[in-house]
């Protein structure tokens, strides 16, 4: 190399050529296009937001479907029932004029004799009366004695709405004091105060106590069979149409 001039060594020397490489360009290029973005984001001006007014909605309202209202079927105070059907009645005395259902005739029977046990004679004045029968006992007797509708209503259930149509009443008398029978005078008798603590035994109850919603007469001597469902339905279901009890 000595032995070449100093003028051709230079020319002849590779110069060097300062370049950046090209993919580190182009990534500056993006990186700076990033910066200028975020800051141009960063300052733009962002849209007010708008309050939206919301009514708020009330919840639904459930639904109620009304409970129908009864149909009362009274008259004078009295309900209406319908006959018991001859096949189910059964004579509870000797004579075989007073009757019950069945099911009332079997457990009156046991309680009569339960009661006789006791020294307490305990005797069916009268039990299943038809229509016809009822319509003497109010019409008739209400001529009879010149009494006024309402009057009568208070001591007698007009025809078909006595329940003594049911074959599960029952009129009852004590056989010592045969004076008092269906008479308020009753609810002074052995008979009566041994039936207040004994007839629910056998599912007896008395029909019109005193001051009942139905405004009859109270009647100690008229008591009823509730001893079975076909009897529960009879008395109380009638008993709901016309008092809500």
């Amino acid at each position: 190399m000595e032995d070449i001039p100093k003028a051709l060594r230079e020319k002849s020397q590779p110069q060097k050529v300062s370049f950046s490489s090209p993919l580190l360009l182009v990534g500056g290029v993006f990186l700076s296009s990033l910066g200028v973005i975020a800051l141009t984001f960063a300052f733009w001006p962002r849209p007010q937001q708008t309050e939206t007014s919301v009514t708020p909605v009330p919840p639904p309202v459930p639904t109620v479907t009304p409970t129908p209202t009864p149909v009362e079927d009274n008259l004078l105070g009295h309900l209406s029932y319908e006959e018991a059907p001859p096949s189910d009645l059964i004579p509870i005395t000797p004579d075989q004029q007073v009757k019950l259902r069945s099911a009332a005739a079997a457990k009156f029977l046991e309680m009569q004799a339960d009661a006789a046990s006791e020294g307490i004679i305990l005797v069916p004045v009268s039990g299943f009366r038809s229509i016809s029968e009822q319509e003497h006992l109010f019409f008739e007797v209400k001529a009879e004695r010149g009494e006024v509708t309402t009057k009568r209503a208070e001591v007698s259930a007009p025809p078909g709405y006595s329940e003594h149509h049911t074959g599960y009443a029952i009129d009852i008398g004590d056989g010592k004091v045969p004076a008092t029978h269906v008479k308020g005078d009753f609810a002074q008798t052995p008979a009566f105060k041994w039936l207040q603590a004994n007839a629910a035994r056998y599912s007896f109850e008395l029909s019109f106590p005193e001051n009942n919603p139905q405004g009859i007469n109270y009647e100690p001597w008229h008591w009823r069979f509730v001893g079975d469902t076909h009897s529960l339905k009879t008395f109380y279901q009638a008993r709901n149409l016309s008092n809500n009890e």
